[in-house]
């Protein structure tokens, strides 16, 4: 096999203007990026980037590689297309909270579920920015919007929870302010064989400014992002005062002190997928402690190989297909 050339992320970013806001949380991610893949070592010929509708969804002009803007809503359909005739390709997805997981909803679930090869990057702003701030599907209760002048009533949607409950065998978080974390995270979703996603945090400063600053501000951090790291008891704040434990009721913040540390829980991103729902549901709102990182990273048949794997069997048996017989095949009838 060829040697991959070595790139920089001069290599990876195209000639087009970067047309999102000033200040968009987009730009840093877009930079994360840029600067992982020279590290990944693909060829960019072999790198396709698929988007929906939406302002996440320029991300395929910046990168200089293959990629498509897509229909609002079926990036994932398009590119479990693309993954199925071309394995050979490293595919990602690029969407936000309103493409993906609106009127995109079905067809992301789907791509999880069926565990095809892709990298997906869920831009989670909790808002349409596209569209001028409206309220999306993980805009909280009561988000008063254009659309939504008494408050929203819906529910949000937690893209974690759904993913975990789509069978994605991969699934993380991480936020646009911290650069090496998006790049680790990043890392590995796309060293994951099969469908990962990854849910990022990401300010829109027009029209939801500061939604995660609770969260995300450097002063903040500590105290209110949970780093989860595979086989290290969950805790954090300033002095890793504390920590998380699991109960028959879920997932619960504790004093270490108060508890012990050998009642910390350890995590196991391979094991119980129940805790890591757990750990999902662990923030009620975007004031609360929050978990950072890969929530669950299990292997399972990829969905190509599978559908290979099938075909090869069928050819064996039946040796190669006629297409002219197919076609020809009962049932069929003459329309005269």
């Amino acid at each position: 096999m060829t040697a991959v050339p070595l790139t920089t992320k001069k290599d990876w970013t195209s000639d087009q203007e970067v047309r999102w806001c000033p200040g968009c949380g987009d730009y840093s991610i877009l930079t994360a990026v840029q600067l992982l893949m020279p590290e990944i070592e693909r060829r960019r010929e072999d790198t396709v980037f698929i988007s929906g509708i939406g302002c996440a969804a320029r991300f395929p002009y910046y990168m200089n590689t293959y990629g498509m803007h897509s229909i609002h809503g079926r990036s994932p359909a398009i590119a479990t297309g693309l993954a199925m005739a071309r394995p050979d390709l490293d595919v990602w997805v690029v969407g936000g909270d309103g493409d993906m997981l609106s009127i995109g909803g079905n067809h992301l679930i789907h791509a999880l579920r069926r565990n095809v090869n892709l990298t997906i990057l869920l831009f989670n702003n909790q808002i349409y920015g596209l569209t001028k701030g409206q309220y999306s599907p993980t805009s909280e209760v009561g988000k008063v919007t254009k659309s939504t002048p008494m408050g929203s009533l819906d529910y949000p949607f937690n893209p974690i929870s759904l993913a975990l409950g789509a069978e994605a065998t991969f699934v993380a978080r991480t936020h646009d302010m911290d650069r090496g974390h998006m790049q680790e995270v990043f890392r590995r979703a796309h060293a994951h064989k099969g469908a990962a996603l990854v849910e990022v945090y990401q300010n829109c400063n027009v029209f939801n400014d500061g939604a995660f600053g609770a969260l995300t501000k450097r002063d903040s951090r500590d105290a209110m992002l949970i780093d989860l790291k595979h086989g290290e008891p969950v805790r954090f704040g300033v002095e890793q005062e504390r920590g998380v434990i699991i109960t028959d009721n879920g997932a619960e913040i504790v004093n270490v002190a108060d508890v012990g540390e050998d009642k910390i829980h350890v995590h196991d991103e391979n094991a119980d997928r129940g805790v890591a729902f757990a750990l999902s549901r662990l923030a009620k709102d975007r004031v609360s402690p929050t978990p950072m990182g890969v929530f669950s990273a299990i292997d399972r048949q990829e969905y190509g190989d599978a559908a290979s794997a099938q075909l090869a069997a069928a050819q064996e048996a039946n040796g190669p297909g006629d297409l002219n017989a197919l076609l020809h095949s009962l049932p069929t009838w003459d329309v005269s």
